[in-house]
């Protein structure tokens, strides 16, 4: 194969891969890289005015087609930038291939200006971090990156690109990077086990996370719970793994504090754990919090999560879609005919429970942010996607916009606050054709505002939504379960917590940045909002204040 510049190789590479848009912020050691980029055909740069914008557009982009994307940052200064977000991708396992440049390799030994170890700074926040520093590797070194992002756990992946490497002559052959198949099912001698685990169980409950979205296996958890009339509890879960309006769903576990998950699971004698790990909060429990002789089964594809923090009794490294088949051919097998009138029954009580429920709602208050959500949900007949980082406002949107189908609800995850606005852009240049909506507080929407610009500029008709209280509510929420927990007298909350001086008038800032914006300060004026950001041809934002 005829040599070319390593710049140019690299590009072909990673179209070679199906990655053909590149999302980034641009430096002075890339600006051979980028060059090439930008006289490639059939490639695409989206520019954002800073790395963390940059990689929450990724992450959003690659969670919404559910596959990979391709991430440029500006060497030592600009990975620092994008650490924080990375940190979600990596507890989120999205499959981010990131680069980033450095002067090169002759220069190592000077330390000078912008010099940094960037493998050491990138490996704490990817799965796999590594410099090339040889230009007969440089398409080997991303293929396999491309690999080990995509095969489960999933996660991103960094690769540090030196200047003079990429300048080399290369004549490496360009070929698609080879990811092993994962749909691992398990032996049946395993799955009778389990099932005769789960069989007996009186008072189940199910515990489930992405990995069941990642296998597409919403069908078969869902023929797996009904079958043992268990409650479904969504454990670090930021996907549609089970529809919102089922009976069994009882709800997500939180993130915060070990008791609350200790509570749900407190009676349960048979515990299915799928697609995810136990427990993710904050503050967890140090003992285990299953009940006394409680019977675990836990499965997943990623095996270091199995028993990773308490014991199960088996756990099963196996893919979820492909296992819950199976293990609901056992069940129906095994379960006697008095096992299944308890369990339907179990079901029965939890789709009675939910009818009363909806009966008894009401027609909802009358606040602006319900007003407008409400209208939203009339006007799109749900059809919608949401990008939701609304955390205390969340269980509202969810109740007008709830979670149903598969790809048309993605939850911040990771911990870290700026994720709604550039998710969302991501998600809606991966599906041009539906409505997406993000959902920000006030607070989290200013770590990332920048994300507008980068819609307006590229014409991504994505829409924003500010859940404006003037405040970081979680922690005021936080702090004052740490006074109960200590016996603290409740008393003002911290000054630091506070958004609401100076006023920040975020319709005239997304003005600014080339969208379009208003405000809704009253319930009155929520419909003519709703109806303004959708016939809006472009991105627009709605400060909703609460």
């Amino acid at each position: 194969m005829e040599a070319t510049p390593g710049r140019e190789r690299l590009i072909e590479q990673f179209k070679a891969d199906g990655l053909t848009v590149m999302f980034g912020n641009p430096g002075t050691v890339e600006q051979g890289f980028l060059d090439a980029a930008d006289a490639a055909a059939d490639f695409r740069y989206v520019l954002a005015l800073q790395e963390t914008v940059a990689a929450g557009i990724a992450d959003g982009y690659a969670r919404a087609t559910g596959g990979p994307a391709l991430l440029q940052l500006h060497s030592g200064v600009g990975l620092g930038n994008g650490i924080g977000m990375l940190y979600q991708s990596l507890r989120g396992h999205t499959p981010l291939v990131v680069v980033a440049g450095d002067a090169g390799v002759r220069y190592d030994a000077m330390d000078a200006q912008m010099a940094a170890d960037l493998v050491a700074m990138a490996r704490p926040v990817t799965k796999y971090a590594t410099r090339v520093t040889d230009p007969r590797s440089v398409l080997r070194t991303v293929r396999r990156a491309v690999k080990i992002a995509l095969t489960p756990p999933r996660g991103p992946v960094f690769v540090a690109l030196p200047m003079d490497v990429l300048d080399e002559l290369n004549a490496e052959p360009v070929l698609p990077a080879t990811v092993p198949l994962t749909d691992v099912a398990p032996s049946p001698a395993s799955v009778g086990r389990a099932a005769e685990l789960l069989a007996a169980a009186e008072r189940p409950v199910v515990l489930i996370g992405d990995g069941v979205a990642l296998s597409g296996a919403q069908a078969e958890l869902v023929t797996v719970a009904e079958l043992l009339g268990a409650d479904v509890y969504e454990v670090d879960s930021s996907e549609v793994n089970i529809a919102a309006s089922h009976p069994l769903r009882r709800g997500q576990s939180g993130h915060m504090f070990g008791p609350h998950s200790r509570e749900l699971i407190a009676g349960a004698d048979g515990v299915l754990i799928v697609g995810t790990y136990v427990f993710p909060e904050v503050f967890p429990e140090l003992e285990s919090p299953f009940r006394a002789g409680a019977k675990v089964v836990h499965i997943d594809l990623d095996a270091y999560e199995i028993a990773k923090n308490h014991p199960v009794d088996l756990g099963l490294a196996a893919d979820p879609k492909r296992a819950l088949r199976a293990l609901a051919g056992a069940l129906d097998h095994l379960l006697t005919p008095q096992r299944r009138a308890a369990a339907a029954a179990r079901l029965d009580t939890r789709t009675r429970e939910r009818a009363l429920a909806a009966r008894d709602a009401g027609p909802g208050d009358g606040t602006p942010m319900a007003v407008f959500l409400r209208t939203l949900a009339e006007r799109t007949g749900g059809d919608l996607i949401v990008f939701d980082e609304a955390l205390t406002t969340s269980p509202l949107v969810t109740h007008y916009l709830p979670a149903e189908r598969p790809g048309d609800y993605h939850l911040t995850r990771g911990g870290s606050l700026g994720v709604g606005f550039p998710g969302a852009v991501g998600a809606k240049l991966a599906r041009p054709d539906r409505t997406v909506v993000g959902f920000a507080g006030d607070g989290g929407s200013m770590y990332t505002y920048q994300a507008l610009w980068t819609a307006a500029r590229h014409g991504i008709e994505a829409k924003f939504v500010v859940c404006n209280n003037r405040k970081y509510r979680l922690l005021d929420d936080n702090i004052a379960q740490y006074w109960r927990e200590r016996a603290i007298p409740e008393h003002g909350f911290p000054d630091s917590f506070d958004l609401s001086h100076p006023e920040i008038d975020f319709a005239a800032l997304a003005r600014a940045l080339g969208a379009g914006g208003t405000r809704v300060e009253k319930p009155d004026e929520a419909a003519a909002a709703v109806d303004r950001m959708l016939a809006h041809p472009g991105p627009f934002l709605v400060d909703v204040q609460i």
